[in-house]
């Protein structure tokens, strides 16, 4: 196995890979080994070429305080039935996995359009839900319930302007009914990162949430994320059914759908009161998604800062420290995504942790990917100083 390639990753994942690659391929010569960019879990994903095949390497990252000990459990289920990439090595100790690595089509390709997207995603809730059952993990109100609470302790949001959802939460807890017998294998976060698309065929990917859930969960983040029409979503709920959905199933799924928004609202706001400098929100007033994309587009909106009708351009603040009032000249020439990562930095002499650094590179490094064409990836990674016994 070619040394250099290994050597050029960080030293807290370095022999990780290793014993992977080793125990997976042997001493099969390997091409290249690049990091994967684009994810959200925290994990470390790096594609392996050797000869005209491409794996990939999935390091887990950092534990969390409501990990998943199933997942991988899952994954093997889930590759077994097809649905998710073959897996040729899992090492649950070391939380790695090396599999088959796809390569990734725009799901928007898909043959027949958004129409045979949402019933080629029906038949993938279906296959799933029909496998041997994944293991029991926590009951997702529940589970819901405790991200909630946290994210109205975070001081984020000004006190009383949550309390409508916590008893909209509170309400559908008291009144859904969660039968164990009734829970099926999910993968309770299958949203469209986590969907890939070949030219041939759909693939789940990522498992570190996926348990034994209610049916209606998967199917309540597919539609509000790839579904939004009431043609689509009826699409996509025949093919998961095979019959169309009746009145019962309908009002199950609208309490279903205000768990699982909810339970996103709760992730961002909670990546939100993480960030530097996040002061509590008066106001939850939104623009509908449309619009919010096409002044995206515009560039009425700005990372960060505001948007050039006033409005918020980010969720939450970032480090305190824009430019001078006499500099609003210079921005004007500038695209809104640059001014917003310009106000965003610290003023200098600033104490500014390498991980905060990072962070703000490869936020510079998405605006790009937005504004500019041309083909590749940027990875930024984060190193901290070498202790003395690293020497």
């Amino acid at each position: 196995m070619d040394q250099d390639h290994i050597g050029k990753f960080p030293a807290s994942c370095r022999e990780t890979l290793h014993s992977a690659l080793r125990a997976a391929f042997g001493s099969i010569r390997i091409d290249k080994i690049a990091p994967i960019s684009g994810g959200v879990s925290g994990a470390f994903p790096f594609r392996v070429d050797i000869g005209d095949r491409r794996y990939v390497v999935r390091v887990e990252g950092p534990t969390r305080p409501l990990r998943n000990p199933h997942q991988y459990d899952s994954m093997r289920i889930a590759a077994e039935a097809g649905i998710s990439p073959k897996v040729h090595y899992i090492d649950e100790p070391s939380r790695v996995v090396v599999m088959d690595f796809i390569e990734v089509r725009p799901l928007r390709s898909y043959p027949d359009g958004p129409q045979g997207l949402a019933r080629a995603l029906g038949e993938l809730l279906r296959r799933l839900q029909a496998t041997a059952p994944f293991q029991s993990f926590v009951a997702y109100p529940d589970m819901v319930d405790r991200l909630w609470r946290w994210v109205c302790q975070t001081g984020l949001i000004a006190p009383g302007l949550l309390d409508p959802y916590t008893e909209r939460l509170a309400h559908i807890r008291e009144t859904c009914i969660w039968e164990p017998a009734n829970l099926v294998s999910s993968h309770s976060d299958p949203v469209p990162l986590n969907i890939l698309f070949d030219g041939n065929r759909l693939w789940l990917i990522d498992w570190e949430n996926a348990f034994r859930n209610d049916p209606l969960v998967d199917v309540a983040i597919v539609l509000d994320n790839l579904a939004p029409s009431p043609e689509l979503e009826s699409a996509l709920l025949r093919a998961w059914l095979g019959r169309d959905p009746d009145d019962e199933l309908r009002i199950r799924l609208v309490q279903v759908r205000a768990l699982t928004r909810l339970f996103y609202a709760g992730v961002l706001f909670s990546a939100s009161a993480a960030a530097s400098g996040a002061l509590a929100d008066d106001d939850l007033s939104a623009m509908p998604t449309a619009e919010f994309r096409h002044a995206i587009r515009e560039g009425r909106l700005q990372l960060g800062g505001e948007g050039a009708e006033g409005g918020r351009g980010g969720m939450g603040s970032g480090p305190v420290g824009g430019p001078p009032p006499d500099s609003r000249e210079i921005d004007r020439g500038r695209h809104p995504f640059i001014q917003g990562l310009l106000k965003s930095l610290p003023e200098p002499d600033t104490n500014w942790a390498v991980e905060g650094r990072a962070k703000w590179l490869q936020a510079a490094a998405n605006c790009f990917d937005l504004m500019y064409k041309g083909s590749g990836e940027i990875h930024i990674t984060a190193k901290a100083e070498p202790t003395r016994s690293e020497h």
